[in-house]
């Protein structure tokens, strides 16, 4: 049930946190994806925000208390049915606690017990109380129940400490509502691995050869092939990326250890996206102590070529889907033309990472689409769009090749 005929409702939890400010950046950002949004605050939230800065941001009615609402007098109940989904966001120990034992003694809790809206929490709250005891089978025990916790990251606590504990930002959560709201079954029954980020080839224990890759490209991929209902294995080099929600992730630093990840999860794999920028050479010899300047220059580094993940992936592929991607800065459709001939693969995504919109750590991509039928140019979109395109013309192609099969 949602507000309007085409607009579905999020129903926005605060609760007594000094994160509760971050709830109205939550709130917009669920808003420019379509959401309505309706706040529900505890009455110790409104000590932190005050409930006019959320009518503003809504236009909508605050719920505080049970009985607040003369014109609806059962509200916790309207509350919970018109909601498509629920955040709780920040969640206090207090309000897990009462969630995780039934308890239902104020407007909020009594909303969260009435609800059979998927519900979402995300915990903020002094590094102590997140690791005590009871806390911790508080939120197993939501967990069990099918409610979707938002793990907090680390940080600067309100109380002074750098710990676990403070509320995952904003973005993240809106995005990890948005992707359980919007999840769709187009990939489901696949196996989608996805390879991403960067290689790091070690010269010495304080050096490596590595590129400018952020691996936002591949962790759209996983993310979005996770929201359209597949089975997700994400084979991720270093980056400061969070895994998405419901994706295995294995994480290696060298291009041997991606070459044999991939590999093994290739096995059980109906879709492979190379989406990572794998080191082309790594040193033949890695010195065991950090290397000194020695008259301004450094000795030569041997290097030996490494492994082809992509044309090792497409060897074995057999009726799977394998799709690389090329990076090119000059002659782009020529070269990538050339290494969908040389690798054997079914298809490649090519971008021009010269360009400021299409460039590395970027967060749009211009690229193109080449495979056995010609060359198809897509706009410049964000990279979560063109996950989704990507995605939708290897799942296609999977489809295919299981009815042929």
């Amino acid at each position: 049930m949602s507000g309007g005929a085409d607009q579905r409702t999020v129903l926005l939890c605060v609760t007594g946190c000094i994160a509760a400010y971050k709830s109205c950046e939550i709130l917009r950002l669920l808003q420019k994806q379509g959401y309505r949004v309706k706040v529900l605050m505890t009455e110790h939230a409104t000590r932190f925000v005050g409930p006019t800065t959320f009518r503003a941001l809504t236009h909508e009615k605050v719920a505080i208390g049970l009985f607040d609402d003369p014109e609806d007098p059962i509200h916790h109940i309207s509350l919970a049915r018109e909601a498509d989904a629920v955040l709780v966001a920040p969640a206090t120990a207090n309000i897990i606690a009462k969630m995780a034992n039934g308890i239902a003694d104020d407007l909020m809790s009594t909303t969260l017990l009435a609800t059979d809206a998927p519900v979402f929490v995300a915990p903020a709250m002094n590094a102590g109380m997140l690791h005590a005891a009871a806390t911790q089978e508080n939120l197993e025990r939501l967990r069990q129940r099918g409610v979707t916790l938002i793990a907090p990251g680390t940080g600067y606590l309100a109380c002074g400490t750098v710990d676990a504990g403070r509320l995952e930002e904003p973005h993240i959560i809106a995005q990890t509502v948005l992707d359980a709201l919007e999840a769709t079954d187009e990939l489901s029954g696949l196996h989608v691995l996805v390879t991403a980020g960067p290689t790091h080839e070690p010269i010495d224990p304080v050096r490596y050869i590595a590129n400018r890759s952020s691996g936002k490209m591949g962790y759209a991929i996983a993310r979005e092939a996770r929201r359209m209902g597949a089975q997700v294995t994400l084979v991720s080099g270093p980056t400061e990326l969070r895994a998405p929600a419901g994706v295995e992730l294995v994480s290696v630093e060298t291009a041997a250890e991606m070459h044999e990840a991939a590999i093994h999860a290739f096995h059980g794999a109906d879709i492979a996206i190379c989406a990572a920028a794998v080191a082309d050479y790594t040193p033949v010899h890695v010195a065991s102590h950090k290397l000194k300047k020695r008259d301004g220059r450094l000795d030569a580094i041997q290097l030996a070529e490494t492994t082809d993940i992509l044309a090792a992936l497409s060897s074995r592929k057999e009726d799977r889907v394998v799709v690389g991607f090329a990076a090119e800065t000059n002659d782009l459709i020529d070269n990538a033309r050339a290494k969908l001939a040389s690798k054997g693969c079914d298809a490649i995504v090519a971008n021009d990472v010269s360009r400021e919109d299409s460039g590395f750590g970027t967060d749009t991509n211009k690229a193109w689409w080449l495979d056995a039928d010609g060359t198809v140019e897509l706009p410049v979109m964000e990279k979560r769009e063109l996950a989704h395109e990507i995605l939708h013309r290897a799942g296609t192609r999977a489809r295919k090749d299981f009815t042929r099969s």
